[in-house]
C-alpha cells in the first residue's frame, strides 16, 4: 500500500509521526466508454477555453473564481502551508465513548501506520490507552482542500483514522418520518423473533466475502466475449403485496430458521385464521434480447 498522506498525530503534547495508507480497496469493474457504431475508444479531453487546444496536466492548476473577471489561483505550496494546527497534524481533541458515534457521520476509513522508530512508543501508548478504556479519539486534520473532522480507534492493535462529517453537513431525516401507525404486541414479538432467528456472531466469512454483482457482471462479460448468450437469471415468482403483516412475519421466521438448520415446528407461534388465498397474476414473459460482442474497427 502506498501512503496517501503523512503528518504526525497530536495527542496532547505528545507527538506521533505517521503515514496514512487506504484501509479499503474496490473490485467493482470499470467500464470504458466506446463509439458504438466502431468500438473506437472515446476519451475525455481537457481544453483551455481560451485557446481552444488540449492542455497536458503540468500546465494545470487549480483557482478560484471570486467573480467572471477575477480568478484567484492557488497552488499547492499555498496549501501545504495553510495558517492552521491541523495543516500538518491530527489532532486529537476529545476522547468519547465509541456508541455515543452516529454511524452516518463515518465514511472512509484509513491505516495509520508509525513512521520510523521513533513513533513505535506513543503509537503504542495511544493504543493501548483506546484499547483499555474502550474509547475512541475525536480529532480534526486539514486534508483535499478543506479541514476534516476524525475518529480514531484500534483495530487488531493497528490505529484506524475515519473521515467524519461535520455536524451542519448531516442531513435531518425529519421530513421522510414515516406517519405514527398502530402495531400490536403480537406483531412486535414475532419481528423480534425474526431478528433473533437472523442474528450472527459477526460479519466475516466467504458469505460477506463476495460480490456476486460483480461475478455475475463477469460472467455476462466473459459470454459476450466467446460470441455466446449472457446468462439469465432463474425465473422467479413476483412477490405481491402483504396483506397480512403478521403472516409474513411467521413465514419468515420460519424461512430463516430453516436456513440455519433449525427445526420448523417451533417456528409458527401464533395461530392463524385461514383466509381465502389471493390471486396470483402470471408474470409476462419478456423474451431475452439477442447481445453479441461487437469486434472493434480497424
Amino acid at each position: 500500500m502506498r501512503p496517501v498522506w503523512s503528518g504526525a498525530i497530536s495527542f496532547g503534547l505528545v507527538t506521533i509521526p505517521i503515514k496514512v495508507l487506504p484501509a479499503t480497496e474496490t473490485h467493482s469493474i470499470r467500464f470504458h466508454q466506446f463509439h458504438l457504431e466502431d468500438m473506437g475508444r472515446v476519451r475525455t479531453k481537457k481544453v483551455c477555453e481560451l485557446e481552444d487546444r488540449e492542455v497536458p496536466s503540468t500546465e494545470i492548476g487549480k483557482g478560484y473564481e471570486v467573480n467572471s473577471d477575477t480568478i484567484v489561483a492557488i497552488d499547492d505550496a499555498e496549501l501545504d502551508d495553510m495558517p492552521l494546527p491541523t495543516a500538518k497534524a491530527i489532532e486529537i481533541v476529545a476522547f468519547v465513548p465509541a456508541e455515543t458515534i452516529d454511524p452516518v457521520r463515518i465514511s472512509d476509513g484509513y491505516y495509520l501506520q508509525g513512521d520510523g522508530q521513533v513513533s513505535a512508543k506513543p503509537y503504542t501508548l495511544l493504543r493501548k490507552a483506546l484499547a483499555r478504556n474502550s474509547k475512541v479519539a475525536v480529532a480534526k486534520f486539514a486534508w483535499h482542500g478543506r479541514e476534516r473532522l476524525g475518529l480514531l480507534r484500534v483495530r487488531d492493535d493497528v490505529l484506524v483514522l475515519h473521515a467524519m462529517k461535520w455536524d451542519d453537513e448531516i442531513r435531518s431525516p425529519e421530513p421522510i418520518t414515516p406517519a405514527p401507525t398502530e402495531l400490536t404486541e403480537e406483531e412486535v414479538d414475532e419481528a423480534v423473533l425474526l431478528v433473533d432467528s437472523m442474528t450472527v456472531d459477526d460479519i466475516t466469512g466467504q458469505e460477506w466475502a463476495t460480490d456476486r454483482y460483480t461475478a455475475a457482471l463477469e460472467e455476462v462479460i466473459h459470454a459476450k466475449a466467446d460470441g455466446k448468450k449472457p446468462p439469465r437469471p432463474a425465473e422467479e415468482e413476483p412477490a405481491g403485496t402483504v396483506v397480512d403483516l403478521m403472516a409474513a412475519l411467521e413465514q419468515s421466521v420460519q424461512r430463516a430458521q430453516e436456513s440455519r438448520g433449525e427445526g420448523g415446528e417451533e417456528a409458527t407461534v401464533h395461530e392463524m385464521k385461514p383466509k381465502k388465498a389471493a390471486k396470483k397474476t402470471a408474470a409476462k414473459k419478456t423474451p431475452a434480447k439477442k447481445a453479441t460482442a461487437k469486434k472493434r474497427g480497424a
